[in-house]
């Protein structure tokens, strides 16, 4: 009896231990659940830095941020609330044999250095007239521009040459291959360039361009080979992404997200990247991937690019093999909306301009410096996948080169804006054949 009660008092060990071993394991799981969370919000490279604790890292390109595939963004989307940045990073692991270093060219010449020399013999390149997949917005001479001059400047480079243009050498290179450029309007005036340069060799039954869309193809059957445009002005999925239904008054992206655009991308042999502009029209709204209440943060233009680029290097840094994979990235492209700038004391833009800039190392409130530190801070960290095509210097020089007022206009202009050219002067995409054909030039230089 007595040994009864003291069982009582003093239960058995065995389920005590059993209960215990039940605790352990119950925490060690719920650590390692937390740790795989932590792997997925905190790049490799920064797993020891004592900075972490103090910002919070997301993985970008991440299908596994929800239970549920996010809804697609589109020009109809909206914020339900907006609230203060979080300050969010975006994680990507960069090139480490080359993290950090600046990019090292095979050449001993910078062919980005250079100047612009009048040449009418060789250039242009091709006739506007010639090309049936000319855009409105980019032809010029149709649309009234008589002075012609802005055709026949050739890009110089400073102690060396620059590869000589040969359609028949380019059609090679992309033979049984697809060319694409993916971003913003700039870089459709580049692939309408390239076309433009390209068609003519090509016999009119033996090429088709399909209609425009997210992605427009042109295709030459002789050598197998496309040459397409992707619009994705911000590289990551954002309501903008309608190549036609784009204006909007607020701008939301999902700041970690490519994989969008990168299902259309991510076969392409050669790949020519762009983005900007679009950067620059005030806050950006981060509709983040893992947000379920459509709740969006809200940020400045350079802050949102810096995260978009995060998310485009991490699927570069990923899933790019150089040795079966080309890819280009074309610095910003200028604009010349102040005339002051190059003409002391004038109020104009590049309305009537016809000549370029002549002051060497020309630089224009059009660039924006710390943008492109950014820019170059991450694409040196991708140096061994991806291939720098730096427009800007050599851009700036060219503020004769915009359509002005001669392109097709889609809306009827009002008498007082007829009256005042420099109102409605296009000063930011540029005429064909003209600058971006040069842009082409170097692409094929270092292909």
């Amino acid at each position: 009896m007595q040994r009864w009660k003291w069982n009582r008092k003093k239960p058995p060990i065995f389920p005590f231990l059993v209960l215990i071993l039940l605790l352990f394991i119950a925490f060690s799981t719920l650590h390692s659940e937390h740790a795989i969370q932590r792997i997925h919000e905190i790049p490799d490279h920064v797993h020891n830095h004592q900075e972490v604790s103090s910002a919070t890292f997301v993985k970008p390109n991440f299908s596994g941020h929800r239970k549920q595939a996010p809804e697609v963004l589109d020009r109809f989307s909206r914020c339900n609330s907006t609230v203060e940045y979080s300050g969010k990073k975006i994680a990507w692991r960069g090139d480490s044999r080359q993290s950090g270093r600046r990019r090292v060219r095979s050449e001993s010449c910078d062919v980005f250095s250079g100047k612009w020399v009048f040449d009418n013999v060789s250039h242009p390149l091709y006739n506007e007239s010639d090309c049936p997949y000319m855009s409105d917005q980019l032809a010029c001479h149709k649309h009234g521009r008589s002075d012609l001059s802005y055709q026949y400047w050739r890009w110089q480079p400073h102690n060396c040459n620059l590869k000589s243009w040969n359609v028949k050498e380019m059609w090679e290179k992309v033979r049984d291959k697809r060319l694409m450029f993916v971003g913003d309007s700039l870089n459709r005036g580049q692939w309408i360039s390239m076309v433009c340069l390209l068609q003519s060799v090509i016999p009119a039954d033996q090429r088709s361009m399909s209609p425009n869309a997210h992605l427009t193809i042109f295709r030459a059957e002789e050598y197998n080979a496309t040459v397409e445009f992707l619009w994705a002005p911000l590289l990551v999925e954002s309501n903008s992404d309608d190549p036609v239904n784009h204006r909007l008054d607020e701008r939301i992206i999902r700041p970690d997200t490519v994989l969008r655009h990168a299902s259309l991308w991510e076969n392409a042999d050669i790949l020519i990247f762009n983005t900007y502009l679009w950067w620059r029209q005030g806050p950006v709204k981060l509709l983040w991937t893992a947000e379920e209440n459509g709740a969006c943060e809200e940020l400045d233009g350079r802050g949102a690019m810096e995260l978009a680029m995060g998310a485009w290097a991490e699927w570069v840094s990923s899933k790019v093999d150089p040795l079966k994979k080309r890819v280009f990235f074309v610095t910003m492209s200028p604009t010349h909306l102040w005339s002051r700038e190059w003409k002391p004391e004038s109020e104009g833009n590049c309305y009537g301009e016809k000549d370029p800039i002549d002051i060497e190392g020309y630089w224009g409130s059009g660039s924006d410096l710390p943008t492109m530190s950014t820019v170059e801070k991450i694409l040196s960290n991708l140096s061994s996948k991806v291939s720098v095509i730096n427009i800007t210097q050599l851009s700036e020089y060219r503020k004769d080169g915009h359509p002005s007022i001669f392109r097709k206009f889609w809306e009827p202009l009002q008498p007082e804006r007829l009256s005042n050219p420099s109102s409605y002067s296009d000063c930011i995409h540029w005429c064909l054949p003209g600058v971006p054909d040069v842009w082409n030039e170097l692409l094929f230089h270092f292909l």
